[in-house]
């Protein structure tokens, strides 16, 4: 159904394009732990292009490709010619006519772009500086493990404008849903990123607000997720986006206030001290493990069902 596009940002599916994506995880997780995996990448080669550095999103998607039966071909970008000048709609070019799909972490989403036009293969974004919608997939696979549904209220809390809380707001606006979050108003979506999700929940009937403060934002919510303040690439503003952030951090006195069964999320890397106290993250009500697991099935999907 999928086969041949490409998976920029969530919000260029449609609901079903994504129900089937997170069905097609879930079975690719029994597939995993039954053995029984199918080889549906059996002969594809696949680039892996890594701007910035990676851990979850390297491990699962080389174990995804393997598991698969494809041969990932990881590239980072001191090994290639893009560290040297080379254009990307010029490496574009030439992975079209060796390999069978693109996966590219970036520092820009319009090289995204540029990878997908120019090569004329399917691409998949492990993480821009506008989204990355592999994550949000594996967390609400890990919140409708948790609680048997997506239709639970979840607050993020933390810097509004945060490229995994774009696709979060994707996945909730597509899909109908609640999301609740707690930031400082001088950290808010872009303004063109925020129409499109406004269109998008209009239709839906999805909820997404905005809260000054971070106690309004989880009471009674079911899951309680965030982020790191300072995002690669942003270094040169790592002062003031910390004190603007001062007051977002996730502790243990306000996971108190959202539902007795609630869970915490982060995509990781975590700063403990900084967003997140050590005693949440490392506490009882912690699901980041699951989380991170759960990323090596939303790859087997997506790859699976694109290239």
């Amino acid at each position: 159904m999928l086969k041949g596009n490409s998976l920029l940002c969530l919000l260029d599916f449609e609901k079903q394009d994504i129900e089937r994506i997170m069905e097609v995880s879930f079975l690719m997780k029994n597939f995993v732990k039954t053995n029984s995996v199918p080889k549906s990448l059996d002969g594809k080669r696949v680039a892996l292009i890594f701007e910035k550095p990676s851990t979850r999103t390297r491990v699962s998607m080389e174990s995804a490709i393997y598991l698969l039966g494809g041969y990932p071909i990881v590239l980072n970008k001191s090994d290639i010619q893009l560290s040297r000048g080379e254009p990307v709609e010029d490496t574009a070019r030439v992975l079209g006519r060796f390999v069978h799909g693109v996966g590219a972490r970036v520092l820009s989403h319009e090289s995204l772009i540029k990878l997908r036009d120019y090569s004329g293969l399917p691409v998949i974004n492990l993480l821009s500086n506008l989204s990355h919608p592999l994550q949000a997939l594996a967390d609400f696979m890990t919140i409708k493990e948790k609680f048997g549904t997506y239709e639970k209220p979840i607050a993020f809390v933390g810097d509004g404008g945060d490229n995994v809380l774009v696709s979060l707001m994707a996945f909730v606006a597509k899909m109908g849903l609640e999301l609740r979050v707690a930031s400082p108003k001088e950290l808010r979506p872009k303004p063109e990123i925020w129409k499109r999700i406004e269109e998008e929940s209009e239709n839906s009937g999805a909820v997404i607000e905005f809260y000054d403060d971070p106690y309004f934002a989880v009471r009674g919510s079911f899951v309680v997720y965030t982020d790191v303040w300072v995002s690669m690439g942003e270094e040169n503003i790592a002062n003031k986006k910390k004190e603007l952030l001062k007051n977002y951090r996730v502790t243990t006195d306000l996971m108190r206030h959202a539902s007795k069964d609630a869970i915490f999320m982060h995509c990781l890397p975590a700063m403990r001290g900084e967003e997140v106290d050590a005693e949440v993250i490392d506490g009882k009500q912690s699901a980041v493990w699951d989380e991170a697991e759960n990323r090596l099935y939303t790859a087997m999907s997506v790859l699976s069902l694109i290239i």
